[in-house]
């Protein structure tokens, strides 16, 4: 039997204002394994950054160093939903520790082939096989949405806390990572990430209190992807990804063209701050209305905001950057937040952790691209245009939202 958890995690009155956070974590076990997920996931954010950085420095090329992190994200894409289906009929500790070990292997290898100046098709196969991490924020919110299976106030809570969560990861992955890489040598913001990895994943597996038992799941239901509005929802996914993955990529190199290499990560965790602070606040509203129509707002909200970065990239430089990127990120947390929402409400029960792993695998998808896609840019375009290619990405993931948005209201009045 699960633990029992606390009463709706919903605002009351006369209660502090953080109150339905605090209620989610005094569930038994619920602290352990939301502490111990957090710190598996911090690599998550290094790992992109780090590989930037490690291949930049050591071959003197961008494009190298986003093709080689869009190759570990590109084979994650394809890997990660077999290893979530996995944790679903087995288990996840049962899964994800076999998996976390042979991906801690990979990422060491690559870069121990960057260190011994090893041929090119080295890192892309040491990258490839580094796919294998296991979706720790899937296996988390799993384990929330059984605990408040039928709670959906606090269902949105959890999901803030852990869209909050991602992007703490986010403030201080990428300036570990360079940081890491920087003032010590260019392979250890990786190795610091693989071992982080490692620690965390074994820690979140080792709480079994709060798994969800593997007679639980199994290949019950309709498969995530055939389901009515999962389509467009991935297609959005898809699209943010891109947005992700090129303005990283995009970022780090705007930054070392401005003479200030080491600000890359600074700058990037300003953003992930702003969506950290928003998905926090977003996580205390009382919501009505449709889920779909809130995810369309926030992605047009995001697309609106990204002409802010190349605006201010062109007028203001590196320093006028951040703080438009802090508005950029206060628009991230809600989509995300929302969309996560919808997946678990969209998903057959059993098959949660395949269905959110599906939505991570799309955006891991954009994710590569961006980074392939923004190497291209900030070797090619000149100055602050590259930012024009996220921002592209944003428009095309508003068009997707509002277009995808039409297709469970159909189905919905079809049941009618």
């Amino acid at each position: 039997m699960p633990p029992t958890a606390p009463a709706p995690a919903g605002r009351r009155p006369g209660t502090h204002r953080l109150a339905p956070y605090s209620r989610l974590l005094r569930t038994p076990g619920a602290a352990a394994f939301f502490a111990s997920g957090v710190l598996a996931r911090l690599p998550m954010a290094m790992f992109g950054v780090a590989a930037v950085v490690m291949v930049a420095t050591s071959r003197g090329s961008y494009a190298l160093a986003g093709a080689v992190s869009a190759t570990g994200l590109g084979f994650a894409a394809v890997v990660a939903p077999l290893v979530a289906r996995a944790v679903d009929r087995l288990g996840q500790a049962r899964v994800a520790v076999p998996a976390v070990l042979f991906a801690v292997a990979a990422h060491l290898s690559l870069a121990a082939a960057v260190r011994a100046d090893a041929p090119d098709w080295a890192l892309f196969c040491c990258a490839a096989l580094a796919s294998t991490a296991p979706n720790t924020g899937g296996m988390s919110r799993a384990r929330w949405a059984r605990l408040y299976r039928d709670d959906p106030a606090a269902r949105h809570t959890a999901n803030s806390l852990e869209q909050a969560a991602d992007e703490l990861c986010f403030v201080l992955g990428p300036v570990v990572a360079v940081a890491l890489a920087v003032s010590w040598f260019p392979e250890a913001g990786t190795v610091f990430a693989a071992v982080t990895l490692l620690a965390g994943t074994l820690l979140f597996t080792a709480q079994r209190r709060t798994e969800p038992p593997v007679g639980a799941a199994g290949p019950k239901g309709r498969a995530p992807v055939r389901t009515p509005g999962m389509a467009p929802l991935l297609a959005t996914f898809l699209a943010t990804g891109v947005v992700f993955g090129s303005m990283e990529v995009v970022t780090v190199a705007f930054a070392d063209e401005s003479g200030y290499p080491g600000a890359a990560g600074a700058i990037l965790a300003v953003q992930a701050f702003g969506s950290g602070a928003a998905g926090l606040a977003f996580g205390l509203l009382t919501l009505s209305g449709s889920p779909w129509r809130r995810f369309v707002r926030c992605v047009c909200a995001m697309a609106a905001l990204m002409t802010l970065p190349l605006l201010s990239a062109s007028v203001g430089g590196l320093w006028l950057l951040a703080p438009t990127l802090l508005l950029v990120g206060m628009a991230i947390a809600p989509t995300m937040v929302t969309s996560m929402t919808l997946v678990q409400e969209l998903v057959p029960a059993a098959r949660i952790n395949e269905g959110m792993t599906l939505a991570v695998t799309a955006l891991l998808c954009g994710i590569s691209a961006g980074a392939a896609g923004g190497g291209w840019a900030a070797e090619r375009l000149p100055g602050a245009w590259s930012y024009t290619l996220p921002l592209c990405a944003a428009a095309t993931a508003a068009v997707v939202a509002l277009l995808g948005g039409r297709a469970p209201a159909r189905e919905r009045a079809g049941q009618a």
